[in-house]
């Protein structure tokens, strides 16, 4: 008996490379959809009486379907450890209006498995309601690594706002790298100004990071005000690659020099693996 990864649809690059670091074999899924929208999938390899690890990402409703399908096609394993990446819902972590769900909760209790492991989960608040035992793994310091190497002018890394300034100093601290957060201060019913709180940026390389950017639009407008500062360079950084429609055109657009990213989503902008941090996490 032995460790075997199993690679959900949605992340099965990331699936391998956690493989070569663990030197533990790994299947990839078959899967498919009906014409009716059901989806398939079909593990390739045996998993009874194995120690499974399953990797999949939920961006979409479909891929948590997938992860349902994977789990219960596992139900011959000695156990079973689910990473989910990226976890989708996990911005629906409230209750906003009258009849709402939480829709956080709903699908995190569907995840039923021995263990399960997020990455820089939207709110780890969430991680109370899976049915066993839950961890958030930090994938900020490979970030800051990746940033250190980039040969940037002084740089600093900017949080876009508060909320995302735990984010930040723990990718920036272990590098001794200089961050801080954005502040907007409202000048007039239509100026907003916005600078960092405590740092002097001018004529120096800025990373704007964040947990996720979906449609870019507040990152874009940061971007552009940023420019008017005094800075050198802007560059964009997340953890999870959303992305949607022309987000990254509106990125460039707005002036940036470029966009990095993990593979906890696997886009064109995914640079640094989060490989190492779920591997390390599955050795413990």
């Amino acid at each position: 008996m032995s460790t075997r990864i199993v690679a959900g649809p949605s992340s099965q690059l990331l699936a391998t490379r956690v493989a070569s670091l663990l030197d533990c074999e790994f299947d990839l899924t078959d899967y498919k959809e009906f014409p009716d929208g059901e989806v398939y999938c079909r593990v390739t390899g045996d998993v009874k009486g194995e120690d499974i690890v399953i990797i999949q990402s939920t961006p979409h409703s479909s891929d948590l379907i997938y992860l349902l399908q994977l789990i219960d096609a596992c139900d011959e394993a000695k156990s079973v450890t689910v990473v989910v990446p990226y976890f989708g819902y996990a911005r629906q972590d409230k209750r906003f209006k009258e009849g709402e769900p939480i829709s956080a909760r709903a699908m995190a209790k569907t995840i039923d498995a021995d263990r399960v492991f997020t990455v820089n989960i939207h709110d780890r608040s969430v991680l109370k309601h899976f049915p066993c035992e839950a961890t958030d793994l930090n994938a900020a310091p490979e970030i800051g690594n990746y940033i250190d190497t980039m040969g940037l002018l002084d740089p600093v890394i900017l949080a876009p706002d508060d909320g995302a300034l735990n984010l930040v100093r723990s990718a920036s601290e272990p590098r001794g790298l200089h961050y801080d957060y954005l502040e907007k201060t409202r000048l007039s019913g239509e100026e907003v100004k916005i600078a960092p709180k405590n740092l002097d940026i001018n004529g120096r390389d800025v990373v704007l990071l964040d947990d996720i950017i979906s449609t870019g639009g507040t990152i874009a407008e940061a971007i552009k005000l940023l420019k008017t500062n005094g800075v050198r360079d802007v560059y964009v950084g997340c953890v999870h690659p959303v992305l949607v429609r022309n987000a990254v055109l509106k990125l460039y657009n707005a002036g940036v020099k470029s966009v990095i990213s993990t593979d906890t989503l696997e886009k064109a902008t995914s640079v640094i693996s989060v490989a190492p941090v779920i591997a390390e996490a599955l050795k413990k």
